[in-house]
Protein backbone atom coordinates (compact mmCIF):
# COMPACT_ATOMS: atom_id res chain seq x y z
CA UNK A 1 0.00 0.00 0.00
CA UNK A 2 0.97 3.27 -0.76
CA UNK A 3 2.21 5.86 2.02
CA UNK A 4 -0.97 8.57 3.29
CA UNK A 5 1.17 11.59 5.16
CA UNK A 6 -1.29 13.46 7.54
CA UNK A 7 -0.60 17.00 7.52
CA UNK A 8 -2.23 17.60 11.09
CA UNK A 9 -1.31 17.60 14.03
CA UNK A 10 -5.19 17.32 15.58
CA UNK A 11 -5.60 13.99 18.05
CA UNK A 12 -9.10 13.66 16.51
CA UNK A 13 -8.31 13.38 13.19
CA UNK A 14 -5.20 10.82 13.67
CA UNK A 15 -7.66 8.99 16.10
CA UNK A 16 -10.41 8.84 13.21
CA UNK A 17 -7.98 7.38 10.80
CA UNK A 18 -6.55 4.53 12.99
CA UNK A 19 -10.01 3.65 13.84
CA UNK A 20 -10.80 3.15 10.31
CA UNK A 21 -7.92 0.96 9.85
CA UNK A 22 -5.96 3.77 7.25
CA UNK A 23 -2.14 3.98 8.10
CA UNK A 24 -1.11 7.21 7.99
CA UNK A 25 2.44 9.03 8.76
CA UNK A 26 2.35 12.45 10.33
CA UNK A 27 4.36 15.17 8.93
CA UNK A 28 4.42 18.51 9.98
CA UNK A 29 3.48 21.92 8.16
CA UNK A 30 4.71 25.24 8.33
CA UNK A 31 1.54 27.29 7.70
CA UNK A 32 0.19 30.11 9.67
CA UNK A 33 -3.45 29.54 9.82
CA UNK A 34 -4.02 33.39 10.85
CA UNK A 35 -3.15 34.53 7.82
CA UNK A 36 -5.66 33.40 5.55
CA UNK A 37 -8.54 35.48 4.62
CA UNK A 38 -12.15 34.24 5.58
CA UNK A 39 -14.12 33.10 2.75
CA UNK A 40 -17.49 34.61 2.04
CA UNK A 41 -18.86 31.46 3.43
CA UNK A 42 -17.44 28.67 6.12
CA UNK A 43 -17.02 26.27 3.57
CA UNK A 44 -14.92 28.02 1.81
CA UNK A 45 -13.19 29.21 4.37
CA UNK A 46 -11.93 25.74 6.11
CA UNK A 47 -11.22 24.43 2.52
CA UNK A 48 -9.21 27.80 1.65
CA UNK A 49 -7.09 26.83 5.25
CA UNK A 50 -6.83 23.41 3.82
CA UNK A 51 -5.33 23.76 0.84
CA UNK A 52 -3.08 26.30 2.10
CA UNK A 53 -1.79 24.03 4.55
CA UNK A 54 -1.11 21.62 1.27
CA UNK A 55 0.82 24.45 -0.07
CA UNK A 56 3.00 24.68 3.12
CA UNK A 57 3.07 20.79 3.61
CA UNK A 58 7.06 19.56 4.61
CA UNK A 59 7.50 16.62 3.06
CA UNK A 60 10.60 14.21 3.61
CA UNK A 61 12.65 13.23 0.71
CA UNK A 62 11.58 10.41 -1.53
CA UNK A 63 12.99 8.39 -4.18
CA UNK A 64 12.36 8.07 -8.05
CA UNK A 65 9.15 7.04 -8.89
CA UNK A 66 7.44 6.49 -5.06
CA UNK A 67 4.10 7.45 -4.74
CA UNK A 68 2.38 9.24 -1.38
CA UNK A 69 -0.81 10.84 -1.23
CA UNK A 70 -1.13 13.60 1.50
CA UNK A 71 -4.16 14.49 3.32
CA UNK A 72 -4.50 18.08 4.39
CA UNK A 73 -7.87 19.42 6.62
CA UNK A 74 -9.12 22.32 9.01
CA UNK A 75 -12.83 22.50 10.73
CA UNK A 76 -14.37 25.29 12.12
CA UNK A 77 -18.02 26.49 13.20
CA UNK A 78 -20.84 28.90 12.71
CA UNK A 79 -23.30 29.41 15.54
CA UNK A 80 -27.26 30.85 14.87
CA UNK A 81 -25.74 34.39 15.06
CA UNK A 82 -23.39 33.47 12.44
CA UNK A 83 -20.15 34.28 14.43
CA UNK A 84 -17.47 31.37 13.21
CA UNK A 85 -16.01 29.63 15.82
CA UNK A 86 -12.15 28.02 15.62
CA UNK A 87 -10.12 26.60 17.90
CA UNK A 88 -10.29 28.30 21.76
CA UNK A 89 -7.48 31.15 22.16
CA UNK A 90 -7.29 30.30 26.09
CA UNK A 91 -9.81 28.72 28.57
CA UNK A 92 -11.87 32.46 28.70
CA UNK A 93 -12.23 32.19 24.86
CA UNK A 94 -13.51 28.48 25.38
CA UNK A 95 -16.08 29.09 27.56
CA UNK A 96 -17.61 32.21 25.58
CA UNK A 97 -17.59 29.55 22.53
CA UNK A 98 -19.57 27.11 24.46
CA UNK A 99 -21.66 29.07 25.72
CA UNK A 100 -21.92 30.67 22.28
CA UNK A 101 -22.97 27.73 20.30
CA UNK A 102 -25.51 26.04 22.61
CA UNK A 103 -27.85 28.53 21.08
CA UNK A 104 -29.46 26.22 19.11
CA UNK A 105 -28.21 24.67 15.87
CA UNK A 106 -24.35 24.49 15.21
CA UNK A 107 -23.35 24.01 11.74
CA UNK A 108 -19.79 22.70 11.45
CA UNK A 109 -17.84 22.61 8.25
CA UNK A 110 -14.37 20.31 7.43
CA UNK A 111 -12.75 20.91 4.13
CA UNK A 112 -10.16 18.40 3.03
CA UNK A 113 -7.44 18.01 0.58
CA UNK A 114 -5.81 14.84 -1.00
CA UNK A 115 -3.01 15.11 -3.21
CA UNK A 116 -1.17 12.49 -4.87
CA UNK A 117 2.55 12.35 -5.10
CA UNK A 118 4.95 11.64 -7.48
CA UNK A 119 8.74 11.92 -6.44
CA UNK A 120 10.80 12.52 -10.00
CA UNK A 121 13.76 14.32 -10.64
CA UNK A 122 14.58 15.27 -7.09
CA UNK A 123 11.23 16.43 -6.45
CA UNK A 124 7.58 15.78 -5.52
CA UNK A 125 5.21 16.43 -8.26
CA UNK A 126 1.45 16.66 -7.80
CA UNK A 127 -0.08 13.94 -9.92
CA UNK A 128 -4.30 14.07 -8.54
CA UNK A 129 -5.88 16.27 -6.40
CA UNK A 130 -9.57 15.98 -4.81
CA UNK A 131 -10.66 18.46 -2.41
CA UNK A 132 -14.15 18.87 -1.05
CA UNK A 133 -16.05 20.23 2.19
CA UNK A 134 -18.57 17.97 3.94
CA UNK A 135 -21.02 19.85 6.75
CA UNK A 136 -22.82 18.75 9.48
CA UNK A 137 -25.52 20.22 12.47
CA UNK A 138 -25.54 19.55 15.48
CA UNK A 139 -26.98 20.82 19.30
CA UNK A 140 -24.66 20.41 21.76
CA UNK A 141 -25.57 21.52 25.23
CA UNK A 142 -23.17 22.20 28.26
CA UNK A 143 -25.04 23.50 31.47
CA UNK A 144 -22.95 26.04 33.21
CA UNK A 145 -22.24 23.73 36.24
CA UNK A 146 -20.68 21.05 33.77
CA UNK A 147 -18.26 23.45 31.88
CA UNK A 148 -15.84 23.16 33.89
CA UNK A 149 -15.27 19.60 33.90
CA UNK A 150 -16.44 19.47 30.20
CA UNK A 151 -12.77 20.94 29.51
CA UNK A 152 -10.59 19.69 32.06
CA UNK A 153 -12.44 16.10 30.57
CA UNK A 154 -12.86 16.36 26.97
CA UNK A 155 -10.72 17.94 23.94
CA UNK A 156 -12.55 20.70 24.11
CA UNK A 157 -9.23 23.22 24.33
CA UNK A 158 -8.48 21.62 21.02
CA UNK A 159 -11.48 21.36 19.04
CA UNK A 160 -13.22 24.11 16.82
CA UNK A 161 -15.03 26.19 18.92
CA UNK A 162 -14.76 24.44 21.98
CA UNK A 163 -17.25 21.70 21.20
CA UNK A 164 -15.94 18.17 21.26
CA UNK A 165 -18.57 15.78 20.73
CA UNK A 166 -16.50 12.69 21.13
CA UNK A 167 -15.41 10.64 24.32
CA UNK A 168 -16.24 12.93 27.40
CA UNK A 169 -18.24 15.55 25.45
CA UNK A 170 -20.21 12.81 23.84
CA UNK A 171 -22.89 13.03 27.44
CA UNK A 172 -23.52 17.06 25.94
CA UNK A 173 -24.24 15.85 22.25
CA UNK A 174 -28.10 16.17 21.92
CA UNK A 175 -28.41 15.29 18.15
CA UNK A 176 -26.17 14.88 14.95
CA UNK A 177 -27.87 15.81 11.43
CA UNK A 178 -24.97 15.05 8.64
CA UNK A 179 -21.46 13.36 8.94
CA UNK A 180 -20.73 12.80 12.89
CA UNK A 181 -16.81 12.10 12.28
CA UNK A 182 -16.81 15.02 9.90
CA UNK A 183 -17.90 17.49 13.63
CA UNK A 184 -15.19 15.55 15.26
CA UNK A 185 -12.52 16.65 12.25
CA UNK A 186 -12.74 14.47 9.28
CA UNK A 187 -15.28 13.02 7.22
CA UNK A 188 -14.38 9.65 6.83
CA UNK A 189 -16.55 8.15 4.31
CA UNK A 190 -15.68 10.84 2.40
CA UNK A 191 -11.55 10.64 2.59
CA UNK A 192 -12.41 6.76 2.11
CA UNK A 193 -14.03 7.67 -1.25
CA UNK A 194 -11.44 10.21 -2.25
CA UNK A 195 -8.64 7.97 -1.35
CA UNK A 196 -10.07 4.90 -3.22
CA UNK A 197 -10.38 7.25 -6.56
CA UNK A 198 -7.35 8.76 -6.17
CA UNK A 199 -5.26 4.84 -6.41
CA UNK A 200 -4.68 4.59 -2.51
CA UNK A 201 -6.08 1.02 -1.85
Amino acid sequence: MAILFLGSSSQSRQTLLREVGIPFTLIGHYADEESVPHGATLQETVLAIALYKMEHIRMPKGTEGEVAYVLTADTMGVDVEGVVHGKPKNREDAITKIKACRNGVLTTATGFCIEKRIFHAGKWVVDARHQEVVSSQSVFYVPDAWIDRYLEHSLGMIASGGIAIELYGAQFLQSVTGSYSSIVGLPVFEVRQALEQLGFF
